[in-house]
C-alpha cells in the first residue's frame, strides 16, 4: 500500500500519475479514489468527472443522472421510519467553500463507502451579510451555479437542474443527501414580506419598542399596499386593493403576490433592489419582525442601548440590536434573522407570552409544503433541523405532544406521508435541562421525532473527563432513548478560532471511533481530513465557519476562497483508516455492539474496548488519553480471552503498509493509540 508521507507527497502524486487511482476507481477496486486530496479533488475538470462515473457506472446510468427530469433511486428508498439515519456516518458541506454543488460530487469521491451520507448547508438565497441560515426567498442560491459544467452541459443552464443532477449523482454513488430545515428567514426575507402575517412585528423608535402587538403584521400589510400604491408593481396587472385578499394565498396566490412586489424570479439584482426600496418604506416608520432568540426564557425583548450594538448599513439605516429583558446563561437574541410565527400570543402579546393551546395552522403547513416540494424535487433523503433545541413552553415536553409540538416534526411528518423513508436529524447539544431549551432536552427531542442529534462532543478536547463522561452518556443515551446521538467529529458551522484547542491532538481517535463505532451515527465536516492544527488562530480563510456569511470587513470578515488544510499527516493517517474501513466494513456495518471496557461516566478510565455483537471477527481498543501511555491489565485479559491477533495500529502504520506482521504491548497502550485486533 503506497501511501505518501506528506501534503506535498500527496498533491504531486496526483499530479504526475493520477491514472493508477481512476483505473482503480473505474474498475471498481476502489469505491473512492485513494489519497486524492479533497482541494484537488474539487478542482478536477467537469469532463474528466464526467468521463470517471460514466467508466464506473455506464453510460446508460450517468446519462439518466445526468438529466434532471430523471429521479435516480435512493440507496435508502425501500427503508422505513429513519431508522437508517440511527447509524449512518454523515459528512456535512457548506457548499459555499467549494463553489458549486456540482463540487460536492466532486469532493465525493474521497469519502469511503462508511461516509455515505452527505448533508448540504442551507441552499437558498441569503439576505442579510449573506448568511445562509437567513433564507432570503425560496429560490436556490445562484452562487451555487457551476459555468463550467453548463459549457460542459449546456442542458444544466440552471442552478435548479445542476442540484437536481447533483443528488442523482450521489444516489448512484451510494449516498443519501439532506437539507437544512430552518424554521426562520432573513429579517425582512421575500416570504416575510409577501407573507406578513406568518411572522411577529414589533415598531421600534429609537431605544424604544412601541407596539409588539399580536396582530401588528395587519398594520405591515397597510404600509405594504400603500408601497405599491405608490411605486406600483413590476408588472402591470390587476391585483388586489385590500390586505385581506392581497395576502389570502387562496385568492392571490404567493407566485404572482412575490412576482408583482418583487419582479421575476431569474433577477435577482432587480429584485434585491426592489426589496431594498420596500424594506425602506417600513423602516422609516419603524416597522420590524421579531427577531429569532436562543434558549430560555426566549420572549421579552429590549433593545440594547450599547454604542457597539447599533449597526449603520450602506443604505444609512441604523440598526439596533436586541437583547432579552431578564436573560439567562444562554439567552440570545439573533438581530438578522426572523421566527415564523407558530402560536397564537396571550393578552395581545403585552407580556410577550405564547398560548400554546392554539397553533397558527397555515404558518405549520406553509412551512410544510414548502419543504415537501423541496424534498420531492430534489429527492432529499433527511433534513437536518436548524436549532431543533428550540423548546419555549416552559412547562416542558407535555407527556403525549401532537403534530403541533414542534415544528420539525411537523414538517418530517408531513414529508414522510410522501416519502416513508425519510429522516430527522435534530441540530441539538443535549445540554443540561432548562439550559438550551425549558425542560429535558432528550424529552424534547423524544417528543420531535427525533432520529438522529448533533450532540457537542465536537466542543470538547479528546481525553478530558468532560469528553469521556459525556461520550458514556451519549452512548448510554442511545441505548435508552428513542433517539441516537451523534459522535461527533467536526461541524462546518462551528469551524472556526474558537475551536482550535480541540483539534490539536487526538484527530485519528475521532475518526476511528467514528468509522468503526457502528452504532452510534457520526457527523464529519469537509475540511478535517487536511485541517492544520492551529496553535493560534489562523486567518480567516481557513476556517468553514466563516464562510458561512459573506463579511468584507469585522472580526468575521473573509477576503478569497477557502483555504484548505495542509497538515498531510492526519490527512496520511486518515487515508489509511479509510482504506482499512473499506477492507472490514462489509463485515461490521450497521452492527450493535458490545463493550468489552465501555466509556466511563465518571471521566477518569481513558480506554475503551468494543466488538460487534453479530459478527465477532474485529476487537477495537482505544486510549482517548492524548498525552499518557496507560497500561492496563484488563487489557491482556480480553485479549487472552478472545485470542486476538494484532491487525492494525494508528502507532504502527509503517508495518501495515508494508503488509508486515505487527506486534504490539498487550497491557500498555501508547497516548492516543487506536488498535484493531483480529479475533
Amino acid at each position: 500500500m503506497n501511501i505518501p508521507e506528506s501534503y506535498e507527497g500527496f498533491r504531486q502524486s496526483w499530479m504526475n500519475n493520477p491514472q493508477t487511482a481512476i483505473s482503480s476507481y473505474i474498475a471498481k477496486n476502489q469505491p473512492f479514489i485513494p489519497n486524492l486530496l479533497p482541494e484537488q479533488a474539487v478542482q478536477m475538470p467537469a469532463v474528466q468527472l464526467a468521463y470517471l462515473l460514466e467508466k464506473r457506472f455506464g453510460q446508460q446510468a450517468f446519462y439518466q443522472a445526468i438529466n434532471p427530469a430523471n429521479t435516480i433511486e435512493s440507496p435508502v428508498n425501500n427503508q422505513s421510519a429513519g431508522v437508517w439515519l440511527k447509524t449512518v456516518n454523515m459528512v456535512g458541506i457548506n457548499v459555499r467553500t467549494i463553489g458549486s454543488f456540482w463540487n460536492v460530487v466532486k469532493y465525493a469521491l474521497t469519502l469511503p463507502t462508511a461516509q455515505s451520507s452527505i448533508h448540504l448547508l442551507p441552499i437558498w438565497e441569503c439576505g442579510v451579510v449573506a448568511s445562509l441560515y437567513g433564507i432570503a426567498s425560496w429560490n436556490i442560491n445562484p452562487e451555487f451555479f457551476d459555468a463550467e459544467l453548463a459549457i460542459a452541459f449546456p442542458h444544466l443552464d440552471t442552478v435548479e437542474k445542476q442540484l437536481k443532477v447533483t443528488c442523482n449523482l450521489l444516489h448512484l454513488m451510494g449516498k443519501t443527501v439532506g437539507m437544512d430545515v430552518i424554521p426562520h428567514t432573513d429579517r425582512y426575507s421575500e416570504v416575510s414580506l409577501a407573507n406578513p402575517q406568518f411572522f411577529e412585528w414589533l415598531q421600534r423608535r429609537e431605544f424604544e419598542i412601541v407596539d409588539h402587538s399580536e396582530n401588528l403584521h395587519e398594520k405591515v400589510q397597510e404600509r405594504i399596499l400603500d408601497f405599491l400604491y405608490q411605486y406600483g408593481g413590476t408588472v402591470s396587472e390587476h391585483y388586489p386593493r385590500r390586505k385581506e385578499e392581497f395576502f389570502d394565498n387562496e385568492i392571490y396566490s404567493e407566485e404572482k403576490r412575490l412576482k408583482f412586489l418583487f419582479g421575476e424570479k431569474n433577477n435577482l439584482e432587480g429584485r434585491n433592489k426592489r426589496r431594498n426600496q420596500l424594506i425602506n418604506h417600513l423602516f422609516a416608520e419603524g416597522y420590524e419582525p421579531v427577531p429569532a432568540t436562543m434558549a430560555p426564557p426566549y420572549r421579552g425583548l429590549e433593545v440594547d442601548h450599547r454604542e457597539e450594538a447599533k449597526t449603520v448599513d450602506d443604505d444609512g439605516r441604523v440598526w439596533r440590536d436586541y437583547v432579552i429583558t431578564k436573560p439567562e446563561q444562554m439567552s440570545r437574541v439573533f438581530g438578522p434573522l426572523a421566527r415564523v410565527k407558530l402560536y397564537e400570543s396571550k393578552n395581545e402579546n403585552r407580556d410577550w407570552e405564547i398560548d400554546f393551546s392554539k397553533p397558527r395552522h397555515e404558518v405549520w403547513d406553509y412551512m410544510a409544503q414548502k419543504y415537501l416540494n423541496v424534498a420531492q424535487q430534489y429527492n432529499f433523503d433527511f433534513m437536518r433541523g436548524d436549532m431543533s433545541h428550540v423548546q419555549m413552553n416552559p412547562n416542558g415536553t407535555p407527556s403525549n405532544p401532537d403534530n403541533y409540538y414542534d415544528i420539525h416534526k411537523y414538517i418530517k411528518y408531513i414529508i414522510r406521508q410522501q416519502k416513508p423513508s425519510f429522516g430527522y436529524f435534530a441540530e441539538s447539544f443535549l445540554a443540561p435541562p432548562n439550559t438550551m431549551a425549558y425542560g429535558v432536552e432528550e424529552e424534547h427531542l423524544e417528543g420531535s421525532d427525533t432520529d438522529t442529534t448533533l450532540g457537542d462532543l465536537q466542543s470538547m478536547v479528546v481525553g478530558t473527563e468532560r469528553f469521556v463522561s459525556e461520550f458514556a452518556r451519549y452512548h448510554h443515551l442511545l441505548t435508552t432513548r428513542k433517539f441516537a446521538p451523534n459522535f461527533t467529529i467536526m461541524t462546518a458551522d462551528k469551524d472556526d478560532p474558537r475551536f482550535d484547542e480541540f483539534y490539536v491532538k487526538g484527530n485519528e481517535i475521532r475518526m476511528f471511533i467514528g468509522l468503526f463505532l457502528t452504532d452510534m451515527p457520526s457527523y464529519m465536516a469537509l475540511g478535517f481530513e487536511q485541517r492544520d492544527t492551529h496553535l493560534t488562530p489562523a486567518p480567516n480563510e481557513h476556517y468553514t465557519k466563516l464562510y458561512v456569511f459573506q463579511l468584507s470587513e469585522g472580526e468575521k470578515a473573509t477576503h478569497g476562497k477557502y483555504h484548505w488544510g495542509q497538515n498531510g499527516e492526519l490527512f496520511r493517517n486518515i487515508s489509511i483508516l479509510k482504506q482499512i474501513s473499506e477492507q472490514i466494513n462489509p463485515v461490521i456495518e450497521n452492527q450493535s455492539i458490545e463493550w468489552l471496557i465501555e466509556p466511563d461516566l465518571t471521566g477518569q478510565k481513558k480506554v475503551i474496548a468494543w466488538k460487534q455483537k453479530e459478527c465477532q471477527k474485529y476487537l477495537f481498543i482505544v486510549n482517548l488519553d492524548i498525552d499518557n501511555v496507560i497500561e492496563t491489565n484488563e487489557m491482556n485479559n480480553i485479549l487472552a480471552s478472545t485470542n486476538a491477533k494484532p491487525y492494525f495500529s494508528t502507532h504502527h502504520t509503517k508495518a501495515y503498509q508494508n503488509n508486515e506482521q505487527i506486534s504490539f504491548s498487550s497491557v500498555s497502550l501508547s497516548a492516543g493509540e487506536c488498535r484493531i485486533y483480529e479475533i
